[in-house]
């Protein structure tokens, strides 16, 4: 299991070692990363914690975010905790609803987005 565990991680401690996630939980979460997005670009990663394909995804942007001083703002989402969420977020942006899935903000509007192995900080 421990391998497992270094390979995949785990849903516990999932966001434990990295500092520069904004987790949206509510809506007014998700309103204020909207208005962040016309102050500077915002990034919303929207994570499946029971898919390993996902965690690997996140593990590796995390680790070019880590090597990066963009001036960005790194927002995260359990959908599987906050489908509602996710979904508004299809709904207000005119995304289609992916996962693993990065979404790229700026002035209140979704410029870009990638979902699974697409997903890297070029597009950011």
């Amino acid at each position: 299991m421990g391998f497992l565990h270094k390979i995949f991680g785990s849903s516990e401690t999932e966001n434990a070692e990295v500092k520069f996630w904004h987790e949206i939980k509510s809506e007014g979460d998700l309103e204020d990363a909207i208005r962040k997005s016309s102050e500077k670009k915002v990034v919303i990663f929207k994570h499946s914690t029971r898919c390993h394909i996902s965690k690997m995804v996140k593990k590796k942007f995390e680790k070019e975010v880590g090597n990066s001083d963009k001036a960005v703002e790194y927002y995260y989402l359990d959908l599987l905790a906050h489908r509602n969420i996710s979904n508004k977020i299809a709904d207000d942006l005119g995304v289609e609803h992916q996962s693993p899935q990065l979404i790229v903000l700026e002035n209140g509007n979704a410029v870009r987005n990638a979902s699974h192995h697409s997903i890297n900080l070029n597009i950011v």
